[in-house]
């Protein structure tokens, strides 16, 4: 199948999400992949369209400042605001979550990944999904950020602190006999790009998020 006069070869479905679908392809002749956000039936047709065209636009401009900030992001080739359609740099290598489920905790990646959050938030920018598997290694030992289309902009403490949170809890829930080192390395790498002082404000109001968690399941 080809899109675009040509300029985008669909070879075939990879993902299928509540949001949006992923398709490898070429984007004239490179690999490249598709992501495209799908209609929903429960909405009126007209919203629809302009609520997925908002999210495509937005998503595609949060990539756009992440790489500004100095984070690694797929290079973009194409958005369709119509379509609500990305078409971005296909990125080979690990994701995150593969690496800990090999046992591969090495620190010195987790501070990296440490380094390029604490960029996204000195730069105002929440990921909204700080999950293993929106982390690439690349067979160069770059760390590429995926999957913008939960960020927002904020200055918050609290907003820095629940991006950090979730990571944390994916890392209690899914990589159990690694996660406090793991962690530890991330908050350690942040700590070079953020300084002491932020990542002690982000640490209290992490374990107050936990505190009302606690009391939450409790009443």
């Amino acid at each position: 199948m080809e899109s675009r006069q040509g300029r985008y070869i669909v070879e075939k479905l990879i993902s299928k999400g509540a949001e949006a679908d992923l398709y490898l392809g070429e984007w004239y002749g490179i690999p490249a992949v598709s992501k495209i956000r799908k209609p929903k039936p429960y909405r009126v047709p007209q919203l629809d369209q302009e609520i997925r065209r908002q999210r495509t636009v937005r998503e595609a401009s949060f990539m756009t400042e992440a790489r500004r900030g100095g984070v690694t992001t797929p290079i973009l080739y194409f958005v369709d605001e119509n379509k609500a359609e990305i078409i971005m740099q296909y990125i080979e290598g690990r994701r995150i979550r593969e690496l800990l489920k090999q046992g591969d905790g090495d620190p010195e990646i987790f501070s990296r990944l440490g380094q390029s959050i604490a960029n996204l938030h000195l730069h105002g920018i929440m990921h909204g999904d700080l999950t293993t598997s929106n982390f690439v290694l690349t067979p160069d030992h770059k760390l590429v950020f995926l999957d913008f289309g939960l960020t927002f902009f904020s200055n918050r403490i609290e907003d820095m602190a629940v991006d950090l949170h979730l990571m944390k809890q994916v890392l209690n829930s899914a990589h159990t006999s690694v996660s406090s080192q793991v962690f530890k390395s991330v908050l350690e790498g942040y700590q070079l790009r953020a300084g002491k002082n932020l990542v002690r404000e982000i640490g209290a109001k992490i374990r107050e998020i936990e505190r009302r968690g606690r009391y939450a399941r409790v009443d």
